[in-house]
């Protein structure tokens, strides 16, 4: 059973915590996100959610309070946004490391300086090395669901998860929302369990200091190397694709949305050119391919739903029958180009795609400028009178002069 209920992005994030049945909340205000811990905190005094909800003095001790109390078994939540995650990020590898499967949302927004409370996804593109999952939400029902699969996926191989979605064009946005039944979520998201007895007659030295080469534990094991346990999580790193795939097809099943795919793509099957886009943007993007169509112009959309890890395999066997890829993206490698349109080069190249097809990378949106689907039709219309000697990127000013 569920109900369609009519809520923000914030909203969403929110409920789908508390249908977890999350048993930690850390949070520290940061705009455009302060409503999901507002509302958590409403449940948990008004007795509608078992929790501890701790407020503290920073994003970095947020993470800290979420890492802790996952590595002794409770499931735990935060969210946060643009300098606020920056501001976690010793904390970030800390929770990798330690494989905790700590869920957090992320209302993306721009860096400062120069200061802006808008959206770009900036902010959670510059932690893709951090060793946690990423899930990026076209609307603000794949947030409710992604909150929900990412507890399933992260319990499972062991590392923490990133659920982001745009900043007030998602967090602030009211949408049509189908709202689970607590009894279907409790089916598909049994309680937490740990891969291992802690006790105060089993003590447990968590994270020590770790050399460059294997040694003894006191029992005399031979217990892994720094190198070795960052072996162990690249590896579930490359297994986590696997079980997205199945998580998200068992959620289908139980919720009639399936997620079984890491991407929704949209009139791609005669598609010459085809926009590769990230979160809300994909709407933009359809809205321009709707446009084209009508005139004759055989475009399409691939929205990626996840980015860390990279379904490489995925991406490069959808994206190797196109001509030309639009990668179109509200963030930049500074002194490179896009970070999506690098991996989608690296996944069609390392999975041997020939003939290669043309890749543009474009840069729109930062700082919350507007991006409207007649911006994306002129972005494509002057990328088709570049010269063969173009760059390898550009910034939608650029293209528009």
């Amino acid at each position: 059973m569920s109900n369609v209920q009519i809520i923000t992005g914030n909203q969403a994030a929110a409920i789908a915590a508390k249908l977890c049945r999350v048993q930690v909340i850390a949070a520290y205000p940061i705009t455009p996100q302060s409503k999901i811990p507002e509302l958590l905190s409403e449940y948990v005094e008004k007795g509608e959610l078992k929790a501890e909800f701790i407020r503290v003095e920073s994003e970095h001790s947020a993470m800290g309070v979420c890492l802790s109390a996952s590595l002794v078994g409770a499931r735990t939540f935060t969210a946060t946004a643009a300098n606020g995650l920056a501001y976690m990020h010793e904390q970030l590898h800390w929770a990798a490391g330690a494989r905790v499967p700590v869920v957090m949302s992320v209302a993306n927004r721009g860096l400062g300086a120069p200061w802006t409370i808008l959206n770009d996804m900036q902010d959670t593109l510059s932690q893709r090395d951090t060793g946690w999952m990423q899930f990026y939400c076209f609307n603000n029902q794949e947030i409710l669901d992604y909150v929900i699969m990412a507890y399933r996926v992260a319990e499972e191989v062991l590392l923490p998860a990133m659920v982001c979605f745009d900043g007030f064009r998602l967090s602030h946005t009211v949408m049509p929302v189908e709202v689970p039944s607590q009894e279907l979520v409790d089916a598909f998201l049994p309680s937490r369990k740990l891969p291992y007895e802690l006790t105060p007659d089993n003590p447990v030295n968590i994270n020590p200091v770790v050399m460059g080469d294997r040694l003894p534990d006191p029992e005399g094991n031979i217990c892994p190397d720094y190198m070795g346990f960052r072996l162990r999580m690249q590896k579930a790193h490359e297994e986590a694709m696997g079980v997205i795939r199945e998580v998200g097809k068992a959620f289908g099943e139980v919720f009639g949305r399936s997620y079984e795919l890491p991407y929704h793509a949209y009139q791609i099957d005669d598609a010459d050119t085809v926009f590769v886009t990230m979160g809300s943007l994909s709407s933009e993007a359809m809205d321009a391919v709707d446009y084209m169509r009508k005139a004759g112009r055989k475009v399409g959309v691939l929205g990626l739903r996840v980015f860390r890890p990279f379904p490489s395999k995925e991406t490069a066997d959808i994206l190797a029958n196109f001509n030309k890829l639009v990668v179109v993206e509200k963030a930049i490698s500074y002194g490179y180009e896009t970070p999506l349109a690098t991996e989608v080069k690296a996944a069609l190249y390392t999975n041997g795609s020939n003939p290669l097809p043309e890749v543009y990378s474009v840069v729109v949106g930062l700082g919350g400028k507007d991006v409207n689907p007649q911006d994306l039709v002129g972005i494509t219309e002057k990328l088709e009178k570049i010269s063969p000697d173009r760059p390898s990127w550009w910034h939608e000013e650029e293209l528009k002069q």
